[in-house]
């Protein structure tokens, strides 16, 4: 048992974030710190405020953690999820990123921006995901979550 959790842990990998939550309301943004998890081939785990809020991808299964609020999707039902979920893991396992309506690419020197766009009228907690990958090392540099009143949550990675 000792040498399967071992070995499930030396798969694993660990990056700094610093997460920023922008409310069009508020004037000061807050910022936090914490960690990012990934384990291939698909789970990631970010981590902030002490592990008070969290966002893991856990296969199919997105849950997002803020304080005391949870919400909970699955990409085999939520479509913007199901592109969101087929780039994550392009990226972490070191694959194309698949096309799709709700996506475009935008590449300059050594960075590709992805945004994803849900399509459909389906009332969605986010507008879009704004993901800026390194294509060199095919690593995160940030993720942004615009969300319906104009604010954000942006996470920055550090290795």
């Amino acid at each position: 048992m000792l040498c399967c959790m071992l070995a499930f842990s030396a798969i694993a990998e660990a990056q700094s974030v610093t997460k920023t939550t922008h409310k069009k309301a508020v004037k000061t943004d807050v910022v936090t710190t914490g960690t990012l998890t990934i384990r291939k081939p698909s789970y990631i785990c970010i981590s902030t405020d002490n592990d008070r809020d969290q966002l893991i991808m856990d296969g199919t299964k997105f849950t997002m953690t803020m304080g005391k609020k949870k919400h909970v999707t699955d990409s085999r039902r939520n479509p913007m999820f199901a592109t969101f979920q087929a780039v994550l893991e392009a990226v972490i396992n070191g694959r194309p990123i698949p096309a799709g309506d709700d996506l475009t690419i935008s590449k300059n020197g050594g960075v590709e921006t992805i945004t994803i766009t849900p399509t459909g009228k389906k009332r969605q907690m986010f507008t879009s995901f704004v993901l800026v990958v390194d294509t060199k090392t095919s690593s995160f540099k940030t993720l942004r979550m615009n969300d319906r009143s104009g604010g954000y949550m942006e996470y920055t990675f550090k290795k």
